[in-house]
């Protein structure tokens, strides 16, 4: 398989959005924009991966080590154009072979596949091979000169002419070259444009010019989305949901009303799922087959086993693990929770940091008191029990198998298997007291109202 090396331009501002942020952080279907273009020059089968970065941006660094750890990293310090940022990872392309891909860092909808329609032309004999696309509104893109199957040159929107701009077909975001052709060729890009910059799409005309073959590809303009503001962010946002949503339709997935509901780049779901209506789905979420998950979710880094009852306005974060045939219900929210096969937690319950066992049955108002102040302590809950309604279970604390917990109980030790638990003060009833605490209740309010 031939290498190849893609360097991924990311140090831009963004200074349209508006933001404290650096634009390739901002996030589309739960994962920053550069995390896209990573995810797509590794789905391409790169061989290496570099990511141009500006100064200060130690975060974006961070953010992609977080899941591609093989990364490598340059800094361009100076803004001086495309071409002297892909300049800056001399280090990897200097001795590389095979080919190397440059990629605009901007485009959340990369797939492996566009990469695909160049570096097939590359395989087919052209020693340079650009990615383009025929917008509805070429305005601000750069123009695609041709000439049959062969390309001349890329013309920047501010720089080309009239005739140039009514040219349809347009640069998108991947250039590739044979590894010796760009070797040869970077140090020569000249800023000799509007904006006195150093372009890497001038690598096309000098390609031409010291008789290399250069061709293109096209990608369909949904893939190819660039994101430079908030508006086109969203634009590319509703066009993650809709491509993610028939998706997983076409996968046998039922989606009630599809329009309201969100996915992640990584969500999982088995086929015979079913989801209602308002559902949103954070990073992290993996569903097993014929799960229902109703109205009003939130869920994220959560793992839910077959046949299990999810909602509606039910919570899942934390690293959750909610086991097969679980009915989780209405208000109930799990955080850091191993939830095994068969539990019941119907109702306005709160288990965090927690392992709840099969069959259990979880009452309507029990919280699994988890925080101190400082620490996190865990809640060990066995099988078969069951906890009555309203219990405060006050970690760090262990309940055995079979065990009951009296309602209203807050419990503070550990329980034995197959024990019942009270937790509650004595119930004191005093005949004939209720008048007298009316009247003296109604005297205080007199007094306030001066009366």
């Amino acid at each position: 398989m031939t290498e190849l090396l893609s360097i991924i331009l990311a140090a831009g501002e963004g200074t349209r959005m508006r933001s404290a942020t650096p634009k390739v952080l901002h996030q589309v279907g739960g994962l920053s924009i550069v995390g896209h273009v990573v995810n797509a020059a590794i789905a391409a089968g790169s061989s290496r991966v570099a990511v141009v970065t500006g100064p200060g941006h130690d975060a974006v660094r961070k953010m992609v080590n977080g899941f591609a750890p093989d990364v490598q990293f340059f800094e361009q310090t100076e803004r001086k154009g495309t071409a002297h940022a892909a300049g800056m990872a001399r280090p990897l392309w200097q001795d590389a072979e095979g080919y190397v891909a440059v990629v605009y860092g901007d485009h959340p909808l990369l797939r492996g596949v566009n990469f695909d329609a160049v570096l097939s032309r590359l395989a087919d004999g052209f020693d340079a091979a650009i990615l383009g696309f025929e917008p509805k509104d070429p305005t601000g893109y750069g123009r695609f000169i041709t000439d049959g199957d062969r390309l001349l040159a890329i013309r920047e929107h501010k720089d080309a002419s009239e005739a140039e701009r009514a040219i349809g077909l347009c640069n998108a975001c991947i250039l590739t070259f044979k590894a010796e052709v760009f070797r040869e060729l970077i140090d020569r890009v000249k800023p000799n444009n509007a904006q006195k910059e150093f372009y890497v799409t001038d690598l096309v005309q000098l390609a031409n010019e010291a008789g290399y073959k250069v061709g293109y590809g096209v990608a369909p303009e949904q893939d190819v989305m660039g994101v430079n503001d908030r508006a086109q962010l969203a634009r590319a946002e509703a066009q993650f949901q809709e491509l993610r949503r028939d998706d997983f339709m076409r996968a046998g997935v039922t989606l009630k009303d599809p329009s309201t509901v969100y996915f992640s780049y990584d969500t999982e779901i088995g086929r015979d799922v079913t989801i209602f209506p308002n559902v949103v789905f954070g990073p992290g979420v993996k569903i097993a087959d014929g799960v229902e998950i109703r109205a009003f979710c939130d869920i994220e880094n959560t793992s839910i086993g077959a046949g299990a009852s999810i909602g509606p306005f039910a919570r899942m974060r934390g690293n959750a693990d909610i086991g097969p045939n679980v009915h989780v219900g209405n208000f109930v929210e799990v955080k850091n929770s191993v939830i095994h096969e068969g539990v019941k937690a119907g109702h306005l319950a709160y288990l965090g940091d927690s392992e709840v066992g099969a069959r259990t049955n979880i009452g309507a108002g029990t919280i699994t008191c988890n925080y101190d102040g400082v620490n996190k302590s865990k809640t060990s809950i066995g099988a078969d029990a069951f906890i009555g309604s309203n219990s405060s279970l006050v970690a760090p604390v262990s309940i055995g198998d079979g065990a009951y917990i009296a309602s209203g109980s807050v419990i503070t030790h550990n329980v034995e298997p197959d024990a019942l638990a009270i937790g509650r003060a004595r119930q004191e009833n005093k005949a004939g007291y209720a008048p007298k605490l009316k009247a003296r209740a109604e005297a205080i309010k007199r007094a306030r109202a001066g009366k």
